[in-house]
């Protein structure tokens, strides 16, 4: 056996070495997987949290220790992509087109009065008692004049004779027909101003085909008819002797008294007016 002295120096030993290792180990837990300490370990996790937050932000992401070998081990970033919805602006010449189609209910119907001057046959449209519409008619004659109802919130209208009520209107064939009732899509028609002034009158149901004369004055197919043609062109004319009912609008002049102020900080008063 040996003596107490050496055995007390191997316990020293040995606990010496377990203290030793002790510190190893803690030192190595404190150290962490980026840096040499516990400051490494501290930057590691402050640089984790601004990607973090950089991610969110779809902001490039910031350059950190670890940060490239992360990427190659296969871990995908999450992408943070930004939707813009874009409002497609409102067609408003379609929406103008549209309600121009449509039969106006509510409003009040504007009615005018006015001769039709044919551009071809030198004279004026004109409904007879017998049905039949021609452009033979003098300035000032009874059945030339033609009342003119609108139809639409656009420039849509029906077109009557004065004299006789008949409705200008147009069959299959494309012949100018009247009708004592005018509440059919054929008897409408669609008022055209051209570059030269003239008006031309498209019927709403046969789209293309137009009120024409004949140099003679007789009516003209629409099925025959084009925008361009001479004998389309008419001229809006008032009979004659025709005043219109309309009343001018005069200016009504009202006194008020003068508007005057009192002292400072009070409030406003209205003089009298001075007899």
């Amino acid at each position: 056996m040996g003596s107490p002295r050496s055995a007390l120096s191997c316990l020293l030993l040995h606990l010496l070495v377990l203290s030793l290792q002790a510190q190893v180990r803690g030192a190595a837990q404190s150290r962490g997987p980026g840096g040499p300490g516990r400051v490494g370990g501290l930057e590691d996790r402050l640089c984790a949290q601004r990607s973090g937050a950089a991610r969110n932000l779809s902001d490039p992401a910031p350059s950190c220790p670890g940060e490239g070998a992360k990427e190659q081990s296969g871990r995908a970033l999450p992408k943070v992509t930004q939707q813009v919805t874009v409002q497609s602006s409102p067609n408003f010449t379609q929406h103008v087109r549209e309600q121009s189609l449509v039969t106006d209910q509510l409003s009040r119907r504007l009615i005018r009065t006015y001769q039709l001057y044919s551009r071809t046959s030198g004279k004026h449209v004109q409904v007879l008692a017998n049905k039949r519409i021609n452009a033979m008619a003098e300035d000032g004659d009874p059945f030339a004049k033609l009342i003119v109802e609108t139809d639409t919130f656009g420039s849509r209208v029906r077109v009557r004779g004065a004299e006789t009520g008949l409705y200008i209107c147009m069959n299959k064939k494309g012949k100018l027909i009247a009708k004592s009732n005018g509440k059919g899509k054929d008897c409408v028609f669609t008022e055209i101003v051209l570059e030269n002034n003239y008006t031309a009158l498209q019927n709403a149901k046969y789209e293309g085909w137009y009120m024409a004369f004949t140099r003679k004055g007789r009516p003209r197919k629409g099925s025959k008819t084009r925008q361009h043609q001479r004998e389309v062109h008419f001229m809006k004319r008032l009979p004659r002797g025709h005043h219109t009912t309309e009343q001018s609008l005069r200016f009504e002049f009202l006194n008020y008294p003068p508007f005057t102020r009192s002292l400072r900080g009070s409030q406003r008063t209205w003089a009298p007016e001075p007899r």
